[in-house]
Order: C-alpha cells, then structure tokens, then sequence
C-alpha cells in the first residue's frame, strides 16, 4: 500500500464510518477500483480502530461517566449498560464465527453493490419518521436494533445506517438513536482490534507500516467530524438524505462489476 493509498482508504474510511454510506463498501470499492490489495481483513480493522478515537472524542465523557455509573452500581446506568450488551451480541457472534465469509464478501463487488441499495432503502424507509421520541430502547428494541446491526460487516451495508435506522423504528428520538448505535460502536470497534491484532505483526510488514499510520490517522480527523455532521444532520430529521447516495453509488458500484465481469 502506498502513501497516498493510506491518505485515501483513511479520509474514505473517516467520513463514511460514521456516515450511514457504508465505510465497509467504500473500502471494497476503492480496493477494486485503486487497486488497493490488502491482507485478509486487517487494514479495514485499523482504520476501523482509528475512527474509535473519532467515537472516544465526541463520546468519550459520556461513556465515562456511564461506566462510573455502572460500577456504582446505578439503576439507570446498569440499565443502559444492559440495553447495549443485548444489542451487542448479535454482532459480536457474527463477527466471531463468520469471519471468513466475511473476508469473502469483500472480494465481490456484487455484494457491496446490492449492499448500498440495501442501506438506501433503509435509510429512506425513515423519511416520515419523527426525529423525536424515546431516550432509550426497550430490550426488544434494542434486541432488534442489534440484529439489524449483525449484518452491518458485509460491505455496503451501513453500520450506522442500520442501527439509527433501526433505533427510529422502534421509537427513539433521532439523537437518542445515535447516541446508542455510537455507545454501542466503542466496545465493538475494540473488541475487533483486539481480535485482528494476533495478525498484527505479519500484516503491517505487507501493508507498509507508514501508510497505515498516516491512513489511520486521517480516518480519526475525518472521523471526528463526520460525526458531529451527522448528528447534525439527524437534529433537522435529515437522516433519510444520504439514500440518494447509497442508490447512486450502488448503482455504479454494480455498473462497474458488470462492465470488469
């Protein structure tokens, strides 16, 4: 991987980690499209890391003084805490016994394609929701919220998209339900690094160990501030604006693979 090869999966991976476009998809296609080939999984993992840092920034405190809580023992804090463990799972199996054909769906750029029209549909599917509602997911919604989120590893299916997405249908004002798809991300994102990490040492010598540095750090700038624009966005009850996206680059996404066979 070249340097300049770090800067572009990192500001695509910054922006689109925490935009419901899909980070996963993004990275699939600028590796077929860039000629970007990387090991397994792992450079996708980093980045993904990286942009903990972006979480940790924008959410930091408020993950902090929910852990305070939880280790005091406070009902509201062991509460929430619980809600994110349920939605939590899901993921955390699929990404434990699927890992493989995981990796395999990266290669297909049919599978990130469908993905993003896939994440398109959701997120328009929120058009005529309120950005008002709940503070927090009952335990079926957030069972729910954390299936939806089991299939965000494919690629062009959107973590964020489908967990917002998930969280308004079930009730939960627009910011509420990001700020539980983010709170959710933080235990996730790391467990995953530290899943990768075993791999560590072999991987940064056929990646480059300069570009995954500068990539990551690009991602975790970049990341900060996709997220407040975001929330942003959600606040105005804007969220459904990023399908016309996810249609348009699907759309060429199966456009390219059709025409490379």
């Amino acid at each position: 991987m070249t340097l300049w090869q770090g800067i572009l999966l990192g500001l695509v991976q910054g922006l689109t980690e925490f935009l419901p476009v899909s980070s996963d998809g993004h990275l699939a296609v600028i590796g077929h499209v860039a000629g970007v080939h990387t090991p397994g999984i792992f450079v996708e993992v980093a980045l993904h890391v990286a942009t903990l840092g972006s979480i940790l920034v924008v959410y930091g405190a408020r993950f902090w003084r929910l852990a305070v809580g939880v280790v005091r023992r406070q009902p509201d804090a062991l509460r929430y805490a619980g809600l994110l463990i349920i939605g939590m799972i899901p993921a955390g199996l699929v990404g434990v016994f699927l890992e493989h054909q995981i990796e395999r769906a990266f290669e297909s750029l049919w599978a990130a394609g469908i993905g993003f029209l896939v994440t398109g549909l959701l997120l328009w599917s929120t058009k005529k929701l309120s950005p008002e509602g709940a503070m927090q997911p009952t335990p079926k919604g957030a069972l729910i919220i954390g299936l939806a989120q089991a299939f965000a590893p494919l690629p062009g299916v959107s973590r964020s998209g489908t967990t917002i997405a998930s969280g308004l249908w079930v009730g939960l004002g627009a910011v509420a339900a990001a700020d539980f798809s983010f709170l959710m991300a933080i235990p996730l994102i790391a467990g995953a690094g530290l899943f990768e990490a075993r791999h560590a040492s072999v991987d940064i010598a056929q990646v480059g160990g300069v570009p995954l540095l500068v990539g990551c750090l690009v991602a975790f700038l970049s990341g900060v501030f996709a997220i407040r624009f975001l929330v942003a966005m959600l606040r105005r009850g804007r969220f459904f604006a990023f399908a016309p996206y996810c249609f348009a680059i699907g759309l060429f996404t199966l456009a390219y693979a059709l025409w490379h066979g």
